[in-house]
């Protein structure tokens, strides 16, 4: 067998050996060389055929083959192989196969160049970015407690960048004095404690940390009226330079002051006040991002429309300490369609509908019916609206003062309805005669005034009819008590024609206050109605416009 001398080992003591080594270390490294060169032929051997079944395997082809033909090729020449790191080397040596096969496994994880993985070049695989990430969130966070205020000194103060984001306006709720929102709080501040360099590891420059695991602001919302004060538990955005990022979503319902003067037609103003809740401004210091909410992601409310939502910060000072606070204001439209078509305008109706009561005749038994209809009709629209707007003294708005206005104008109509339905049925046995000034009023002054045909009056005073009925006397005695009869005929024909003009006469003047309380109702309801909407177009005309054109033109 021929021996085969190995280069590299026979040179001197190998590099990065201790001085202590000398002589006697050379002797055991030219003992073991002797010992290797009478076995390198079986090596040799199986050396080459592991780079036979390397490269007849699938995997040979790519990197396992490589690493075997290179790994085999370094052993030939006789240098010594130095494996990476962590790598613990095969004693080859003539015997069983399945040393072979520990031999392929490990050709196949480490190439010809000593990368992770085979991979050319050195370059690193998703593995890898996983191992630096591990181990950089293992530096971050093995020493990192949450509670403490992550800052190098005890007078720092951390400033934070704080903004709104509005994506929803769920409900206005008048009756409870609420604002329902869904808004996404940006945060931004340094967290000393929670930077690194890239080049460390991997390259990396920003992680994903859950909010749970790091220091966290303890803003929020001052006015809140469901008890939530916190929103929800998200990730935050950590830069390698301390920057971090945080946008939690919140579903938030605040209080709200609703004035429902002009209701439906009315305009809010609502406030979302924010602070923290335990540091004060030396310790914490909020910073306005943007003056105006984000609303990018908006989506639209059918009910309310927002004009504008502007924030503006805030000092409140005790005896000792100083706290900053962000307050943002919305100005909330309420777009009245709805209520002006299912609301108002059957109001209305019912309210000339009432007048239209005036036009029947005063011998209608329907009149009272149709009035307690209306009355009704009214009394339900104004539970609706009490439903509605909150129970407050304070303001009453001006679609119910027009309701109880309207009702108390049904109640008056169906008072004078009476008093004309019991005018209507008087007669000469149930009263007493008509009296002088109600006859010149109601049959000669009112009619002409009312534009209505003037009432003939048919009396005739009793001394006229004497006269007209007596006439001549005739001198024949055979003629008187022909003329007794006639007389007795007369007097009961004129008693009956005064009976039933006395009758005529009472509905007459109940006709004439049907006339007259038809054209008093009228004037009064349409009186009623604008006083309803005329402060309703001059608010339009002097605030929202204006709010719109502001908004329009920025």
């Amino acid at each position: 067998m021929e021996k085969v001398e190995l280069k590299g080992n026979q040179a001197g003591p190998r590099q990065g050996a201790g001085p202590g080594r000398g002589r006697a270390g050379n002797e055991d490294e030219a003992r073991r060389a002797e010992r290797g060169c009478t076995r390198q032929e079986p090596a040799l051997t199986l050396e080459a055929e592991a780079v036979e079944l390397a490269a007849a395997s699938p995997r040979s082809q790519h990197d396992g083959g490589e690493a075997a033909r290179g790994f085999g090729a370094m052993a030939a020449q006789g240098s010594s192989v130095d494996p990476p790191p962590g790598f613990r080397p095969v004693i080859l040596s003539p015997g069983p196969r399945p040393l072979l096969l520990l031999f392929l496994l490990g050709a196949g994880r480490w190439g010809p160049t000593g990368a992770v993985g085979g991979a050319p070049g050195g370059l690193s695989e998703p593995s890898s970015i996983a191992k630096h990430e591990d181990r950089l969130f293992k530096d971050l966070f093995e020493d990192y407690e949450r509670w403490i205020r992550p800052v190098e000194h005890m007078n720092d103060k951390i400033k934070i960048k704080f903004g709104l984001a509005i994506s929803q306006l769920v409900d206005v709720d008048e009756k409870n004095q609420l604002m329902t929102t869904n808004v996404w709080l940006k945060q931004e501040w340094i967290d000393v404690k929670l930077r690194w360099s890239p080049m460390d590891y991997g390259g990396i420059k920003v992680i994903r940390v859950p909010s749970d695991s790091l220091w966290t602001p303890d803003i929020v919302l001052f006015d809140n009226a469901d008890g939530r004060f916190e929103g929800a538990s998200t990730k935050t955005v950590v830069r390698y330079d301390g920057t971090v990022t945080w946008t939690p979503p919140a579903n938030y319902k605040s209080s709200c002051t609703i004035d429902v003067t002009f209701f439906p037609f009315d305009l809010q103003n609502c406030s979302m006040k924010f602070g923290s809740w335990t540091y004060d401004g030396s310790q914490v210091d909020l910073i306005l991002e943007d003056q105006d909410v984000d609303k990018r992601d908006f989506f639209d409310n059918g009910e309310w429309e927002i004009l504008s939502a502007t924030g503006s910060k805030g000092n409140r000072t005790d005896s000792c300490c100083w706290y900053p606070y962000i307050t943002y204001s919305f100005a909330i439209k309420r777009l009245p369609l709805f209520y002006t078509l299912f609301l108002i305008i059957p109001c209305i109706g019912l309210s000339f509908l009432t007048v239209l009561v005036f036009y029947l005749p005063s011998n209608e038994g329907e009149k009272i019916c149709l009035c307690t209809s209306v009355l009704v009709s009214l009394t339900v629209f104004l539970l609706v609206i009490e439903e509605i707007i909150p129970s407050s003294s304070k303001v009453i708005p001006l679609i119910g003062e027009y309701l109880v206005f309207t009702m108390i104008f049904v109640t008056l109509s169906i008072m004078v309805t009476v008093f004309a339905i019991n005018i209507h049925h008087r007669s000469s046995s149930t009263h007493n005669a008509m009296a002088p000034w109600v006859r010149k009023i109601f049959l000669h002054k009112l009619p002409k005034l009312l534009c209505m045909r003037s009432h003939v009056d048919r009396y005739c005073t009793q001394e006229e009819e004497t006269e007209r009925v007596r006439g001549p006397q005739s001198s024949r005695n055979t003629l008187e008590a022909a003329l007794d009869s006639i007389r007795y005929i007369t007097r009961h024909v004129m008693k009956e024609n005064d009976v039933r003009e006395v009758v005529e006469d009472w509905k007459f003047i109940a006709q004439v206050l049907d006339r007259m309380f038809l054209w008093t109702f009228l004037l009064v309801s349409i009186v009623g109605s604008l006083g309803l909407f005329v402060p309703v177009i001059y608010k339009w005309a002097n605030i929202i416009v204006p709010i719109h054109i502001g908004n329009a033109n920025q």
